[in-house]
């Protein structure tokens, strides 16, 4: 894959397409929709991903659409996809965009820079070995 690659994303809601005010909706964060949208038509397809359900959770998708953002699939990884309490709820996406990742929210714009720059597109960063891979293909020492 190279950079050109269109992504799955799943985005938080509070905290990062909005300031954190839940049960309430907060305030869009600087540069949120702006940025999804162009994410949108690059070719990438987002995902709603937060904790809200029921009410509040169509509270926020009615938020987004009315700032002019749909989004692929809310809460699930597909839109044809039912909720089956036998399976696990984590979702397929190939970035997870949050405001409780390690390091916090770098910010909109800091997100639409890495995934749009190929030195930092997610599927051309070498991954990291494994502990074990220390002990792969080691020739003994004379």
């Amino acid at each position: 894959m190279n950079f050109t690659d269109k992504l799955i994303i799943a985005v938080d809601f509070d905290g990062t397409i909005v300031e954190d005010a839940y049960p309430k909706i907060g305030k869009p964060k600087l540069f949120a929709f702006e940025t999804l949208q162009r994410l949108k038509k690059d070719g990438h397809r987002l995902i709603l991903w937060t904790y809200r359900s029921g009410v509040r959770l169509e509270e926020a998708v009615e938020f987004c659409k009315s700032n002019g953002l749909e989004f692929y699939a809310v809460n699930k990884s597909f839109p044809e996809e039912r909720f089956d309490y036998s399976k696990s709820r984590k979702i397929h996406a190939d970035i997870f965009i949050d405001d409780r990742n390690i390091g916090g929210f770098i910010g909109w714009g800091e997100i639409y820079q890495m995934l749009t720059n190929p030195k930092y597109h997610p599927n051309n960063i070498n991954k990291k070995k494994g502990f074990f891979s220390f002990f792969q293909n080691k020739s003994p020492s004379s």
